[in-house]
């Protein structure tokens, strides 16, 4: 995949964001629904994406909306809401391999980007200004975002020692105390097996055997007795702001928060941060009314400025090409939000861009492995 679009995110200069939103932001929503639900994944997160999308939307339109914060099991779920033959479900926030999933099982909806979306400010169709952040037929991509170490900066135990590398996150002789980690083989594998020696090159050759799933989960094992798993996004922060751990796995923006809003003694290892898409996809087949309403909101919240405007309360870089020059600073510190992007050169000297088809195809019986290895 190639990182011209996320590279783009980079180059970030403080313009202001846009004119105000007036009614003709929005264009007409006759016979549409008056209220929606939207899947997402909780805290400061949710909380960028009311702000930048649901409030101003809500203001013009008068719809109400629901939130739902189950993305982290958007897929069992939606299966299973479509097994009972009812979705309540009207958008839902997933990563990119997730949208893969549910793109090919007919759960998600096929999209029009085109058609559906608007164009970019500077003229750009939706498909030029998205580029490689369309991944499938069903995925409207956000922003690009990273999973990352956060670690404490006052662990007397490490006698001063400051961890500089993902592999210090294994070295428990060095860097003793707990570590959280997510309760999902996504990403642990990879970071597993570059610490047991796999090239980054390598990486998907492995663990597209058995054996390389099994020495991932055997590197694992080093620091499993020192493990705190998280299911919710919002987990790990609060963690390591408690100082239950002194490591934790999570998304960028999360850490972001923890370190320059809640000013905790908290700093970033961007070492092998991992790379993903976070985006929309529409449950298929939904009620006409419901689907109107959530490709007109569709059509505003992923617009330039509305994905430029995201960046103001959260540190991922949005996933238009045209909305990247109007990332100025943050709505309440007022700090320049560039340095905090996982998009920064000076934050991706060693990086992975997550594997979307191999985590498509390999998904639940990784899963499976991974859960019943987390019993034993």
């Amino acid at each position: 995949m190639s990182l011209r679009y996320i590279l783009g995110a980079a180059v970030l200069v403080g313009l202001p964001f846009g004119a105000a939103m007036a009614a003709d932001d929005i264009e007409p929503c006759d016979g549409c629904a008056n209220s929606m639900t939207v899947v997402s994944w909780g805290g400061a997160y949710q909380t960028s994406q009311q702000n930048a999308y649901s409030k101003p939307y809500a203001e013009l339109t008068g719809t109400t909306f629901t939130w739902d914060e189950s993305s982290n099991e958007a897929v069992a779920k939606l299966r299973a809401q479509f097994e009972a033959g009812n979705v309540t479900w009207d958008l839902v926030d997933v990563e990119g391999p997730d949208s893969q999933r549910l793109c090919d099982e007919g759960l998600a909806m096929p999209i029009d980007f085109d058609a559906v979306l608007a164009p970019g400010d500077d003229g750009s169709t939706p498909t030029a200004d998205f580029g490689d952040g369309l991944i499938n037929e069903c995925f409207i991509p956000q922003i690009w975002f990273s999973t990352t170490f956060g670690y404490r900066t006052d662990v007397a135990e490490w006698n001063g020692a400051v961890p500089t590398s993902l592999c210090d996150v294994f070295d428990m002789e060095k860097f003793p105390g707990k570590r959280a980690l997510e309760k999902r083989p996504k990403k642990n594998l990879e970071w597993a097996l570059l610490c047991d020696g796999v090239t980054k090159e390598e990486l998907y050759d492995v663990l597209s055997t058995p054996e390389g799933v099994d020495r991932a989960l055997k590197k694992l094992d080093t620091i499993k007795d020192q493990t705190v798993w998280w299911s919710a996004g919002a987990e790990a922060p609060q963690l390591l702001a408690d100082k239950e751990v002194v490591f934790g796995s999570t998304y960028n923006g999360r850490l972001f928060a923890v370190i320059e809003e809640q000013h905790q003694p908290v700093a970033m290892l961007w070492d092998y941060e991992v790379f993903d898409f976070d985006g929309w996809i529409v449950p298929a087949d939904l009620p006409e009314d419901r689907k109107a309403r959530v490709m007109n909101f569709l059509r505003f919240a992923t617009d330039t400025q509305r994905l430029a405007d995201q960046a103001k309360w959260i540190s991922y870089g949005p996933a238009r090409a045209s909305s990247q020059p109007l990332v100025g600073k943050h709505a309440d510190l007022g700090i320049e939000m560039a340095p905090h992007m996982p998009t920064n050169p000076d934050n991706m000297k060693n990086y992975l861009v997550n594997n979307i088809e191999w985590w498509a195809d390999h998904q639940d019986e990784v899963e499976a492995k991974f859960q019943a290895w987390l019993t034993q």
